[in-house]
């Protein structure tokens, strides 16, 4: 009968509660006293450290009841301290319906409730803190480079499909859209499509969806670190940690439309399901279970298979969102490899054990390999990625099974799992030659591609080793390496399958951005994890808060000050609520708060702030925009010209093509360093219709260059020099100045030969006069020939010519 497990259980945990407390006897009979003279009791009726009652509470011998508490089993309970056995009629499988329904209501503890609602608000406040500069001018302007090229997708996904049902647009769309990051397009045309299509909703899609992944990100956090430690205030601080991380606030703030807000949260829902799968195990083998039985009612309960199958998806949409997504499955490759290990040492069959997480990675591998040969999404070497990792997973899993069963050292069985990757990688170049090439030059791309900030290292030098993880990741970096460093320590000696997975994605994550600081915003969502955990035990140190769940086998028991009112996590297992101490203390508390949290509530403005766009890079915007429709050009014709990651920003707004930067990156630098802008004229051959000249961060620009005579002077010439040619300045400020690039109108002058003449004009350009100058030689004929940009009315000597719009852009003679 179900009564008879339950007592029978019950009875297993004292005795258990028994082995580990040295006073457990002393203990058990105090709360047995105190639940003999009352029907429920409260902490206050027995004198026992909060430490202690929790472990009462955490292995079930007391229970709530009434507002109060009660010992669960009186009867087991006294059987077990005087060393009885209970009779059970037959054993009984637990009502797993009950036990959900008891998970569910202590899952939403109103404080833990209400804490984790504002620990996501500030996560959306800091991801919004360039409100101002990405709506500006009745535009979202998105910040940085490179969103542009997936709003340029989106929009053209949104313009060719006639609603969110016409799947065929992720088929028959342009060559390349579906190259390398095909989850990602089509997500954000399925989310547009959602919301109406049409401009209004690819505007809305940019702007607000990396903001909500990254809600949904901190709730994926807050429900893995809970899983772990048990523990809502560790699962609060997580998710306060991620929230102001700069790397990652930065690539998923407002308007930050990229790839990143996609691998983040798939990443995310990878470990979340990885963690519950493991926690879920462990948890059932630290109630008293034996290792065969609970990995059986590991197997059979449905829940097991259900989130099996959420990891394969998001092993799916994680290939399939970006270019480099293999390398994020080598984390979990070695963590099947090290989990494998930890099952053999536990007594645990590795393939049963492993059995959920196979069965997802084999749906992850089917879809991506679907979806790469009916759609043709990503490169063949992507698609089957997943596939070679379940399929190495299962060779070390066969290991371990026999590893069990023969007397070899754990070691060896690590040195075979290292021997197998090697010869599955061997097998893959000889196998399939083709590619093995297109995955090393995708890796070479990757790795050896510069120029860019996020291709420096986390450590690099610039920032003196020390100083990239605070600028990057905030003073919590170094809390967490202490933490992953006890992480190490823990899955050495116990059976910990949930912190080997974090462990392994941090420490794995951590060797990426060594290399390269973009894999820094990865690293961020398990090293929040680890920082929520240091943080909670830095508070306990200093005696503002009772130790996390997860250290409290050392030391039991501190802060009794503190009311034991039960919160639980969505494992089911009781840890105090979250309480706010009261005083000097809370004074404390926002002390260490601010420590901890100062230098990312600086870095992360002045970081997305380096990333927005300025007023007067709008205003170039729109007085480009304005001349090419009062000039009828059309694209190629209104092609901008910029600094390259600038570049699809001006074209997305004036002409709508910022697919690509390549002719900007490869042109603009010799353009502005080199000394005859009028030259290139001829260069651009037609290309380019706009140019917009940004101030440069080199001092040293020679006075005759075209980024000082164009910005500095706006090609106007005077003071003994020439104006500039073909150059007509419609938006000038003292950092930003942009141009038409026009033929412009020629001026005929007679004169005495040899004699110098001087055309002139005053031109009003942002509220500002510019006077306009040019100078030219009267030739043997008795005639001068003078091109301008200008329209309007010019002084030569001592008689006037007037020149119209029509006459710069045609490229007209004009007499004077």
């Amino acid at each position: 009968m179900a009564e008879d497990s339950d007592s029978r259980a019950i009875a297993d945990a004292t005795a258990s509660f028994l082995e580990a407390q040295e006073d457990g006897d002393r203990v058990l009979e105090t709360v047995l006293a105190t639940d003999g003279e009352h029907a429920t009791w409260t902490f206050d009726d027995i004198e026992l450290d909060s430490g202690t009652f929790g472990e009462l509470v955490s292995r079930g011998i007391v229970e709530n009841a009434d507002g109060g508490y009660r010992v669960a089993d009186p009867a087991a309970v006294e059987a077990a301290l005087a060393g009885d056995e209970l009779e059970a009629d037959r054993e009984t499988e637990p009502d797993d319906r009950t036990v959900g329904l008891e998970r569910l209501r202590t899952a939403v503890e109103p404080r833990a409730m209400l804490a984790l609602l504002g620990a996501l608000i500030v996560v959306a406040g800091a991801r919004a803190t360039a409100f101002r500069a990405v709506f500006q001018r009745g535009r979202v302007v998105s910040p940085g480079n490179d969103p542009y090229y997936f709003r340029y997708w989106m929009e053209t996904l949104v313009g060719d499909a006639s609603g969110p049902l016409d799947y065929g647009v992720l088929v028959d769309s342009p060559a390349g859209i579906f190259g390398t990051r095909p989850f990602a397009h089509a997500t954000n045309w399925v989310v547009a499509e959602l919301l109406g299509g049409g401009q209004g909703a690819a505007d809305t899609v940019a702007a607000w969806l990396p903001v909500i992944a990254s809600v949904a990100l901190g709730v994926a956090i807050y429900a893995c670190a809970v899983s772990l430690t048990r523990d809502a205030r560790v699962g609060v601080a997580s998710v306060l940690v991620f929230a102001v991380t700069p790397i990652n606030a930065v690539y998923t703030g407002l308007g930050f439309l990229d790839h990143q807000l996609h691998q983040y949260f798939w990443l995310g829902i990878t470990i979340l399901t990885l963690t519950r799968l493991a926690v879920d195990l462990q948890r059932r083998l630290e109630t008293g279970g034996d290792g065969r039985t609970a990995v059986r009612d590991h197997l059979r309960a449905p829940a097991t298979w259900l989130v099996a199958a959420v990891f394969g998806l998001s092993v799916t949409a994680g290939v399939h969102a970006w270019g480099g997504s293999p390398l994020l499955l080598v984390p979990l490759a070695g963590y099947v490899a090290l989990r494998v290990a930890m099952d053999a040492r536990a007594g645990l069959s590795p393939m049963r054990a492993n059995l959920p997480l196979l069965a997802g990675l084999a749906v992850g591998s089917a879809l991506s390999l679907a979806l790469h040969h009916r759609w043709g999404w990503h490169a063949e070497f992507v698609a089957t990625t997943p596939a070679l990792v379940l399929g190495g997973s299962i060779a070390v899993a066969a290991l371990g099974e026999l590893w069990r069963r023969l007397p070899v050292h754990l070691g060896g069985l690590l040195a075979l799992e290292g021997l197998v990757a090697a010869v599955g990688l061997l097998a893959f170049r000889q196998l399939q030659p083709a590619d093995w090439a297109a995955a090393m030059a995708r890796v070479e791309d990757l790795f050896g591609r510069g120029g860019a900030t996020e291709t420096a290292s986390l450590f690099s030098t610039e920032y003196f080793v020390i100083f990239g993880p605070l600028y990057q990741l905030g003073m919590g970096f170094y809390i967490a390496l202490a933490v992953l460093g006890w992480v190490a320590w823990l899955v050495s000696r116990r059976y910990e399958p949930g912190w080997l997975l974090v462990g392994t994605y941090a420490g794995s994550l951590l060797v990426l951005a060594g290399i390269q600081v973009r894999f820094a915003g990865q690293l961020a969502i398990p090293l929040a994890i680890l920082t929520g955990l240091g943080l909670v035990r830095l508070l306990a140190v200093v005696d503002l808060a009772r130790p996390p769940v997860s250290l409290r086998d050392s030391e039991p028991g501190r802060a009794e000050r503190f009311e034991a009112d039960p919160t639980v996590a969505a494992d089911g297992g009781l840890e105090p609520a979250i309480a706010m101490p009261d005083g000097r203390r809370l004074a404390y508390l926002l002390g260490i708060g601010l420590l901890v949290f100062g230098l990312s509530l600086v870095y992360v403005p002045s970081l997305t702030a380096d990333v927005t766009y300025s007023e007067a890079q709008l205003e170039a915007v729109d007085a480009i925009d304005d001349h090419a429709d009062a000039a009828n050009r059309t694209y190629p014709e209104t092609f901008v010209l910029s600094e390259w990651g600038d570049n699809r920003m001006y074209n997305h707004f004036v002409n709508g093509e910022s697919q690509g930067y390549s002719y900007a990156r490869n042109n603009y630098e010799a353009f502005v360093t080199g000394t005859d802008p009028d030259g290139w004229y001829d260069k651009f051959n037609g290309r380019v219709g706009y140019v917009v000249v940004t101030e440069s961060n080199d001092e040293d620009v020679p006075d005759d260059s075209a980024q000082a005579r164009l910005l500095e002077n706006q090609g106007a010439g005077g003071a003994g020099t020439d104006g500039i040619v073909h150059y007509q300045a419609l938006s000038v400020t003292d950092d930003v100045a942009a141009f038409a690039v026009v033929p412009g109108a020629t001026l005929t002058v007679s004169g005495e030969p040899g004699t110098t003449v001087t055309v002139e004009t005053n031109v009003s350009v942002s509220d500002e006069t510019i006077t306009y100058e040019r100078r030219a030689t009267v030739g043997d004929g008795g005639q001068a020939t003078v091109t301008v940009p200008y329209a309007g009315e010019y002084a030569v000597g001592d008689r006037t010519a007037t020149v119209t719009e029509a006459d710069v852009l045609d490229g007209r003679s004009v007499a004077a």
